[in-house]
């Protein structure tokens, strides 16, 4: 997920009763929560596929999210003693209770992010296995309302603090009406945009009438449980998504004669309703868009690549030991590959993509790559 909802997330959970464990309780979950991503140091000292190996690697595993939710709170604790010796005053951080902290809000990370189809390595290092929940997308504006709106209405106390959400609601507000949704894949943005001003000017009216005075803690605990009931919503559409998949990828893959291996179901930006599978067959492998409250035999967006053979076949074998290809290979769930100038004399590239993202020639962070071969190498295969 992004980091604005790890963030709220922390921040939440602070607010639904960790803060009365420790000063500085709100700090270290807010921190704890974000902790994982540390491993995008990597990308100051190193080449975006570096990054990529790492990214999500030990730091978002079941031992490196214990390392962390155990380091961060003694390094807080240490300050804070360092602090009070320093001014002269008696410390006031309760290790055992920013533990705690720590604990709860580090292992919201992993979770959320297993949430989604970039998926986690939870076993490293002992295994190297990807993890996909394929239920949240890794953007969720349904997220930023029930948590951000819970934060809100209990920390919005000084004048700095006003400040800063009414930014945060400007920032959100303009992303959601002119940012990517309105571009690209959200069927019906108008509907998302008058839901996302409906809850903010709500949540306006909330705070004139003092309503984070009133109900404390129990806004933060009812924010976390419409996140719950979400996510039980999200379930059920996704298997009934799944189901209507199955039956899809199993009459195209016998339209080729092919035999279906495996499937993914994944969530679309800010519409439980629609989603995009993925498939592999013995053949090829497709992508499609499905709608589970339309008609169950109306699919969108299909593509088709066919496996790799032939010229292409052997392009690949030319840049096999490339070390991006291999971390390429190693991230990507659904790689598939062409040859940009299949009628080429010297030199071309070999196009890849993860096509539960974009497709090849579509540049698209790191989830392409494009290596050149020699062509006159290639004539042999023809």
């Amino acid at each position: 997920m992004d980091n604005l909802t790890h963030s709220l997330v922390g921040l939440t959970l602070a607010k639904a009763g960790l803060d009365r464990l420790s000063p500085a309780a709100t700090t270290v979950s807010i921190l704890a929560a974000n902790a994982p991503d540390s491993d995008v140091v990597v990308g100051l000292f190193a080449d975006r596929w570096t990054l990529l190996h790492h990214h999500r690697g030990i730091t978002h595993s079941i031992v490196g999210t214990i390392c962390l939710a155990l380091l961060l709170p003694l390094l807080v604790y240490a300050t804070d003693r360092l602090v009070a010796r320093w001014r002269g005053r008696e410390p006031t951080a309760q290790l055992r209770g920013l533990l705690l902290v720590s604990l709860v809000a580090t292992a919201t990370h992993p979770f959320l992010d297993w949430l989604n189809n970039y998926g986690v390595r939870p076993l490293l290092p002992f295994d190297s296995r990807w993890f996909y929940g394929d239920l949240l997308y890794i953007v969720d504006p349904f997220m930023w309302l029930f948590l951000g709106g819970a934060s809100f209405l209990l920390t919005a106390r000084t004048k700095a603090q006003k400040i800063f959400w009414v930014g945060l609601a400007i920032i959100l507000s303009w992303t959601i009406t002119f940012g990517p949704g309105r571009r690209a894949d959200i069927s019906n943005p108008n509907l998302l945009i008058a839901l996302w001003f409906g809850v903010v000017v709500m949540l306006v009216l909330l705070f004139v009438l003092k309503a984070g005075q009133k109900w404390g803690t129990r806004i933060a605990i009812g924010g976390l449980t419409l996140v719950a009931i979400y996510w039980i919503g999200l379930s059920v559409a996704h298997r009934q998504a799944v189901s209507i998949a199955r039956n899809q990828a199993n009459a195209i893959a016998s339209q080729y004669q092919e035999a279906l291996a495996r499937l993914a179901v994944m969530p679309t930006l800010a519409n439980p309703f629609r989603w995009d599978s993925t498939f592999e067959t013995n053949g090829a492998t497709y992508r499609f868009r499905l709608g589970i409250l339309e008609n169950p035999g109306t699919i969108d967006r299909l593509v088709r690549y066919p496996k790799p053979e032939g010229e292409l076949a052997a392009a690949i074998q030319q840049i096999a030991e490339d070390r991006r290809l291999k971390i390429f290979l190693d991230f990507a769930r659904f790689p598939v590959a062409r040859l940009q100038d299949p009628a080429c004399t010297e030199e071309t590239l070999v196009q890849f993509a993860d096509l539960r993202y974009t497709e090849p020639g579509r540049q698209r962070a790191s989830f392409t790559i494009e290596l050149p071969v020699d062509c006159r190498s290639l004539r042999s295969s023809r």
